[in-house]
């Protein structure tokens, strides 16, 4: 199983980013499905988390900006991020669920700068 992210890049203040995790390899279908952020010289720290109902779960500093969301026939999971500050750069992680055992993608930077 691999988890593939893509999405990150440079971006100013106020603007927007969609990252993507897609799952990949002899599965039939994923569970839990999430985003993390590490910043410099911080912890890693959980973003957004969506469940296989469709449930979600944010973090305080970024509700009302991000949006999670997951399309389960293309087993990937999303995180639209809207009206972004310095403050959200990071390395962003997906993670997810998949019987019982849990898989990391690599990380996708995301920058915020003018």
């Amino acid at each position: 199983v691999q988890l593939q992210a893509s999405g990150g890049g440079l971006v100013r203040p106020g603007g927007s980013l969609t990252l993507s995790c897609a799952a990949s390899g002899s599965i039939f279908s994923v569970n839990a499905m999430g985003w993390y952020r590490q910043a410099p010289g911080k912890e890693r720290e959980l973003v957004a988390g969506i469940n296989s109902g469709g449930s979600t779960n944010y973090a305080d500093s970024v509700k009302g900006r991000f949006t999670i969301s997951r399309d389960n026939s293309k087993k990937t999971v999303y995180l639209q991020m809207n009206n972004l500050n310095p403050e959200d750069t990071a390395v962003y992680y997906c993670r997810a669920l998949i019987y019982g055992m849990e898989y990391w993608g690599k990380g996708t930077q995301v920058t915020v700068s003018s």
